[in-house]
């Protein structure tokens, strides 16, 4: 199956793209689409933003195991409630 997408920037259409998929994935795709009532291409724009989330929360988690441990001036949380209680008083 050849899938064709059209990128939209604005109101006109200003790029496609030609995917191909195996008959399988073809199946799949359009059994998905009719159980949760939306069209195929609704599906891809669904997995899109499914792999979006997941590479921001990856980056996400990648940075905290980074970061880890780079605070030595003691308690981070005790350090942040007095700077906070300064700007209030201010």
């Amino acid at each position: 199956m050849v899938i064709y997408i059209t990128i939209v920037e604005g109101n006109m259409a200003s790029k496609r793209t030609i995917i191909t998929i195996s008959e399988e994935d073809k199946r799949w795709l359009e059994s998905y689409s009719s159980l949760n009532k939306v069209s195929v291409a609704e599906a891809i724009r669904q997995g899109i933003r499914k792999l979006k989330e997941a590479e921001l929360f990856e980056n996400y988690q990648t940075l905290v195991q980074h970061t880890r441990g780079l605070w030595k001036k003691g308690d981070g949380l005790t350090f942040q409630k007095k700077i906070r209680a300064e700007w209030n008083s201010q």
